[in-house]
């Protein structure tokens, strides 16, 4: 395989990998859209968006909270959109999400070491008078306005840990490892040319910028499927607990006459689901925390992706290398 057809097959290896930035064109063409300009605008127009939506919500259903509520999720949709389609995270989250689902045997153990005391915690707020009478004072906005909050504290947290994970992860890299994580990939040849002329491999191997941004984005989204699926399931328990366990009467007692209400059937009533909803929420930032800080669930989680990152490590220093080569021989 000729240089070129090695670089071409090495690009095409990282976008089938949901590494869209570690392509260098699409790199350059991404670092425009983040510009300063441009995301000003595009921040801007989302905020106009968001404030439109929350005023015409707000003022339909008399309720400020509400339309602030709306407003936000608004502004998280428009800027989401920008990310998935004009930053291509599109391409990172689908690569991710076939791994995060091809992890799915680590969530039982994680959730057979977390979920005890976290139920054994929650199910007292659950029981608690006062957490039904706040959540069913909450307008439908306010719950997923709580809810957002919620999942940008746990995606802040978690992007700081897996930040300092990389940091960690790049500081060294072997001959051995090397050659082992790009065997199966189009740069094979290309790993073993630059083991025989010597090259300084640790000095190639830091990942910065928006390359270590994909990698962290990678992340993310792996860890953030497993924690959604954990509160998903923290969900159902208490929805099929509050319609066994907490008769219409008691509901009544702690929330007065005319509740509990059932606008979506005869089962579960508005009041169980909203304080279902706002404790799978809290419990998802709990996950979010004890996922990152429990040693045994990260040895076991960063065992399986550190050999994809370090794959993904050796690829950079081999594709950096064909760049070079190819701008040395273009006229």
């Amino acid at each position: 395989m000729s240089d070129a057809d090695a670089l071409r097959s090495a690009e095409t290896w990282f976008l089938e990998h949901g590494l869209p930035y570690f392509v260098d064109d699409v790199r350059a063409d991404i670092r425009r859209r983040v510009s300063r300009p441009r995301l000003g605008v595009v921040l801007l127009l989302a905020l106009l968006a968001g404030l439109a939506a929350g005023l015409g919500v707000g003022i339909l259903s008399d309720s400020g909270s509400f339309g602030f509520a709306v407003g936000a999720w608004v502004v998280a949709g428009a800027a989401a959109a920008y990310a998935l389609f004009a930053l291509r995270m599109h391409d990172i989250a689908g690569w991710a999400l076939k791994r995060a689902f091809a992890s799915l045997g680590l969530l039982f153990p994680l959730a057979t070491r977390a979920l005890p005391m976290l139920l054994i915690f929650v199910t007292f707020l659950f029981i608690n008078t006062e957490v039904w009478q706040v959540t069913s004072a909450m307008k439908g906005g306010v719950i997923w306005g709580a809810v957002l909050f919620f999942g940008l504290a746990a995606a802040g947290f978690l992007v700081v840990r897996l930040d300092e994970e990389l940091d960690q992860f790049d500081d060294d890299i072997s001959v051995e490892t090397f050659l082992d994580v790009t065997a199966d990939t189009p740069l094979a040849p290309t790993a073993r040319r630059l083991v025989d002329e010597g090259t300084d491999l640790q000095a190639e191997a830091e990942v910065t910028g928006l390359q270590k941004a994909n990698l962290v984005l990678v992340l993310l989204v792996a860890q953030a499927v497993q924690v959604l699926l954990l509160a998903f399931a923290v969900f159902c328990f208490f929805v099929l607990f509050g319609v066994v366990a907490i008769e219409d009467s008691v509901i009544t007692s702690w929330l007065g006459e005319g509740y509990p209400t059932y606008p979506w059937g005869p089962l579960v009533s508005q009041e169980l689901a909203r304080v279902s909803i706002f404790l799978a929420a809290f419990s998802g930032l709990y996950f979010t925390v004890y996922a990152v800080t429990d040693n045994n669930y990260r040895q076991q989680f960063f065992a399986k992706i550190m050999r994809e990152l370090a794959r993904v490590v050796g690829a950079r220093i081999c594709y950096r290398e064909l760049r070079r080569t190819a701008e040395a021989d273009s006229p």
